[in-house]
């Protein structure tokens, strides 16, 4: 499927960073299930990733090619054209607590005062046990600030990346959320989480959903170019049902918080489409961001997902000695 609408220099930027060897991935389907919003706080964008067996891949969050000439960001949620008054709205009692903090990082859990969903996952750090959060997040400590890497929201099972600063920005936005594991839906989809434990020396959260499955996602690499995921899922989601899933936000090309899907194509060839007009493609590995800035997250980054195993014996990621790329 060509480029609708992009130059050749923008296809190739997005892609630049998406190619890998087939030999070291299997292709999976991408599937597009997005649908129009006007709503810029809505997540419109839903691409679902099937294929049979799968039991490992990687997620990284990079920062949009266009970054460098970011220097004044746009962060301010914009609720024109939503109604939200129809969500389910559970109340519970706020408050916040440091589940761990170390020279390297802090872990900083929530609980709002209503969320759209009623269940209290346990999040264990140690012997320590914190049911009901809603929104933990896992910062990078630095000289000057602490920096936000990664959060999940543990009730609905929504993860949010993002790389370390620029140098000319404090800090970045968050943009795209991911979802791992066995995927259900309510209002919107999301996973049932039954427990999450963190482990701090291999930053590790060793998760336990609700339908008696597990998997981990780990950690390996926080820097100003990337932040790099490692998952693992036992077992691998059944076949004809997603083991995750890209959500996001796309209203028109300059208010998106993805506007572009781009894809390898198993020696083929790649490809590259506006987010809402794909239907689904095969391909080892896919980026999904922008390549001309937005007035909505600016700084936001773009999502690429890739290394794809569907080896049954695979091991989830061990709990060892850290292996953190830190920059």
């Amino acid at each position: 499927m060509a480029a609708h609408g992009l130059t050749a220099l923008a296809v190739c930027a997005i892609l630049g960073a998406t190619a890998t060897s087939a030999a070291e991935t299997v292709p999976i389907d991408f599937i597009n299930a997005s649908s129009p919003t006007r709503c810029a706080e809505e997540d419109n964008v839903y691409v679902k990733l099937q294929a049979p067996g799968i039991s490992g891949f990687r997620i990284a969050a990079e920062h949009p090619p266009y970054i460098a000439s970011v220097t004044q960001d746009s962060t301010a949620p914009d609720f024109t054209d939503c109604d939200m008054s129809g969500d389910p709205r559970f109340v519970f009692t706020p408050r916040t607590v440091v589940l761990h903090e170390d020279a390297h990082i802090r872990l900083v859990g929530h609980t709002y005062a209503t969320f759209w969903r009623g269940e209290r996952v346990d999040f264990q750090v140690g012997d320590r046990n914190e049911p009901g959060l809603h929104l933990v997040q896992l910062l990078r400590r630095g000289p000057l600030r602490d920096n936000e890497i990664l959060v999940v929201y543990p009730s609905d099972g929504y993860w949010r990346p993002k790389p370390l600063p620029p140098p000319q920005l404090p800090d970045s936005a968050y943009g795209s959320s991911f979802l791992i594991g066995p995927i259900e839906h309510s209002t919107r989809p999301y996973v049932a989480i039954r427990s999450i434990a963190f482990e701090p020396a291999s930053l590790t959260f060793r998760l336990a959903f609700a339908n008696g499955s597990t998997g981990v996602l780990a950690v390996s690499e926080a820097t100003p170019e990337r932040t790099e995921l490692a998952v693992s899922l036992d077992p691998p989601v059944p076949t004809g049902q997603p083991f995750a899933a890209l959500r996001s936000m796309y209203v028109e090309r300059p208010q998106a918080d993805v506007s572009l899907a781009s894809w390898e194509a198993n020696g083929a060839g790649a490809g590259a489409a506006p987010i809402m007009d794909f239907r689904a493609v095969r391909a080892p590995a896919a980026r999904f961001g922008r390549v001309e800035p937005s007035r909505h997250n600016l700084s936001a980054p773009d999502i690429r997902f890739h290394a794809f195993v569907a080896t049954p014996e695979q091991r989830p990621v061990r709990a060892t000695a850290p292996h953190h790329t830190w920059r």
